[in-house]
């Protein structure tokens, strides 16, 4: 694409938390997440578990930061979780702890009662997305503290960094939070293919949120807003307008690129890949406009 700067090589490195793909220049003050695309699982959390590799991947967006790769060559990073879901969960508060799953007590500042907790799925899940428990045995606090140390703090420092001097070079910055959803999760809800998340038009400007779903909606997707996702910790926490920093959660149906069941990329995955591509493209000539509006 004429006058877009190549995006910088940037190899992904297991032994760290994060893998960000820069553009060579950011020309625009857009940046892209994918936390729950992480799929380098370590050897004691494997020897922990009672489920199979392919079973613990049943919470991972698979995929996701290969379907948004394009992002650098447009001028925007993208900064992806190299460590899955189903180990520490970037999109929940840092503290979002089950007790029944330690050994000993939690401290009293932990968040045991959110409904993500509730679920299973908070922090440290005690369940993949599908439901069964991941965990042959109980785990001590230590673990939780170090995973959370370890992996989801530096990878929140890493965001909020980013998200600091895109607002510092630009004036203001647009967060976009990609995701996948399972087949059935809109279920009764008619066809749907993407789900905006803005947490019901608090944490992106209403203008920006219309952008997108056009630039979907014109690829022949089926669009719906908030609806069964409106959006996690990532974009309510980071989203913040009145401060100049919008975020948006993009979810896409995992059916339109891969096989859920053996969890392998389909045969038209390139394609969708391009239409990611065309819509990242679309977002970039006309969102700074409305971002700086």
């Amino acid at each position: 694409m004429d006058g877009v700067a190549p995006a910088a090589e940037a190899p992904i490195d297991a032994a760290e938390p994060f893998a960000l793909f820069r553009p060579a220049r950011q020309t625009v003050p857009i940046i892209f997440t994918s936390p729950h695309s992480g799929r380098h699982y370590p050897a004691e959390f494997l020897a922990a578990a009672r489920l199979d590799p392919l079973g613990l991947r049943r919470s991972e967006d698979s995929f996701v930061d290969e379907l948004f790769s394009a992002a650098p060559a447009h001028g925007a990073p993208l900064l992806a979780a190299t460590f899955p879901r189903a180990f520490c969960d970037p999109n929940r508060e840092a503290w979002e702890l089950d007790p029944a799953m330690f050994e000993d007590p939690l401290p009293a500042w932990v968040n045991v009662a959110s409904p993500r907790v509730g679920a299973g799925l908070g922090t440290i899940a005690r369940v993949v997305a599908s439901g069964e428990p991941i965990y042959r045995g109980k785990l001590r606090f230590a673990e939780a503290e170090r995973r959370v140390q370890r992996y989801w703090q530096r990878f929140h420092a890493e965001l909020a960094s980013l998200i600091a001097a895109t607002r510092a070079q630009f004036g203001g910055c647009l967060l976009i939070d990609c995701h996948s959803m399972p087949s059935g999760s809109a279920e009764g809800r008619g066809r749907v293919e993407f789900v905006l998340g803005d947490a019901h038009g608090t944490t992106c400007a209403p203008p920006i949120t219309r952008l997108v779903e056009r630039l979907i909606a014109e690829r022949g997707h089926a669009v719906r807003r908030n609806d069964p996702y409106a959006g996690g910790f990532i974009t309510r926490h980071y989203g913040r307008p009145r401060d100049r920093v919008q975020a948006l959660q993009i979810e896409i149906a995992r059916h339109l690129y891969m096989d859920e069941a053996r969890i392998e990329k389909l045969p038209c995955f390139a394609a969708m890949q391009a239409e990611i591509a065309a819509i990242i493209a679309g977002l970039v000539r006309q969102g700074p406009a409305l971002l700086s509006g």
